[in-house]
């Protein structure tokens, strides 16, 4: 993984903002992040009772970061009626995976940078 594997799933201006640009602060919240998504994924299935908290706390992560489009699919899933959220949680799922492997790659050049300094 590498800064060329970033696909647009995160916009990182977004966190850089919110942090400042201090390099490891974004990679304490991007390590939140990523427990985050492995904490409340296994719950994106109508299923489980805490799917609706799993979409709702996942859109405000991924709000922070700048993973748009992922909070918006949350935001759709989160008011879906039960019987229509399970494609909508296919895709949250696919969402979700896009922006892991975008702060994957960002995490790397967070410390390729760190090596550098």
């Amino acid at each position: 993984m590498s800064r060329r594997d970033l696909t647009g799933a995160v916009d990182f201006s977004v966190l850089d903002h919110t942090t400042g640009g201090d390099d490891a602060v974004s990679e304490e919240i991007l390590g939140l992040f990523v427990q985050q998504a492995e904490v409340w994924s296994p719950l994106l299935d109508i299923r489980e009772d805490g799917w609706r908290d799993a979409v709702h706390t996942l859109r405000g992560t991924a709000a922070g970061i700048g993973a748009r489009h992922l909070a918006e699919v949350c935001a759709v899933a989160e008011a879906a009626e039960k019987a229509d959220a399970p494609p909508l949680l296919d895709r949250v799922r696919d969402a979700l995976d896009a922006a892991l492997a975008d702060v994957a790659a960002w995490r790397h050049e967070l410390m390729l940078r760190s090596l550098r300094a």
